[in-house]
């Protein structure tokens, strides 16, 4: 089992990762009454994972929500554009005292490595100069991993490294992410599922107890009837892609969400045989999801 502390791999640009800053006198307040996680544990220096749902229940996007301090935010979006979600949400600031802004002179670089202050949800500010570094433990105790996010890398910057070896770190890193039950939405996966589809539960990613949010009406009544008939599953298979069907015995049991290499996250009916799975007119099969990223 890799070490946490592990020496630092190399860094690789994560350029689906982005980050929207919510800053001012109103940003909590704002952020608690738009998305489905309770900040009110949430203290300054520590992160958690977070979402936005349309009214439906159905979720926009999911991120890493960090509170720098009690008045600036950062949502660490990995698919949704920072720039989408910001015009999206400031339909809704109305006269709230904050400012949504992509930050695109940020950059999110990964690796696999233990961060050297970072750990669980307690993150790392450095600042040097006018520029500011933040590291982020995305591990677990089966490997340890890193997000950094801090300024760009300049045009023919010594730590850039080739192209094919960046394709396969961020594959892996994707994978990781995968396999421990973090769903990536693709354009066409947005506004499809609702937190108990994607079992988020297991992220800690929502709350049953706060107030209203967008959306929490259908979370809190799925939840108290009990009415989840589908659940996220981890898949492996040769023919894999988002949106293909899954099938046992032609009777459909779900569709796929997510796919990178030969694994994937499909939303499935909770009760389904155990074998006999086809997705695109190849076998596909069930692997055990990986405990691990909440926070």
């Amino acid at each position: 089992m890799p070490d946490k502390q592990d020496a630092p791999s190399t860094l690789v640009a994560l350029p689906d990762w982005q980050v929207l800053e919510a800053v001012g006198a109103d940003a909590a307040t704002f952020l608690q009454a738009q998305t489905m996680n309770d900040l009110r544990p949430l203290t300054p220096g520590h992160w958690q994972w977070n979402g936005w749902l349309n009214p439906k229940g159905r979720l926009i996007a999911l991120f890493a929500l960090a509170a720098l301090d009690a008045q600036h935010y950062w949502l660490l979006i990995p698919d949704l554009p920072a720039v989408e979600l910001g015009d999206r949400l400031r339909r809704f600031v109305f006269r709230s005292k904050l400012k949504l802004v992509a930050r695109e002179d940020l950059c999110a670089r990964g690796q696999f490595g233990g961060p050297r202050r970072a750990q669980g949800s307690a993150f790392h500010r450095a600042t040097d100069g006018d520029s500011e570094s933040v590291s982020f433990d995305m591990g677990d105790a089966t490997a340890a991993r890193t997000l950094h996010i801090g300024a760009r890398i300049a045009a023919g910057d010594p730590s850039a490294h080739n192209e094919d070896d960046a394709h396969s770190l961020r594959q892996r890193w994707r994978a990781f992410d995968l396999a421990h039950g973090l769903p990536r939405l693709p354009a066409d996966q947005v506004e499809q599922w609702t937190p108990q589809m994607l079992s988020l539960e297991r992220l800690h990613a929502f709350s049953l107890k706060k107030g209203c949010y967008p959306g929490q009406e259908i979370v809190a009544r799925t939840h108290f009837l009990g009415q989840a008939k589908r659940a996220l599953a981890r898949l492996s298979g040769s023919a894999l892609e988002p949106g293909a069907q899954v099938f046992a015995a032609e009777r459909p049991l779900g569709s796929v969400v997510c796919a990178t290499g030969g694994e994937a996250l499909a939303v499935l009916a909770v009760e389904r045989p155990a074998e006999g799975w086809m997705c695109n007119g190849a076998p596909c099969r069930e692997v055990p999801l990986i405990d691990g990223l909440a926070r």
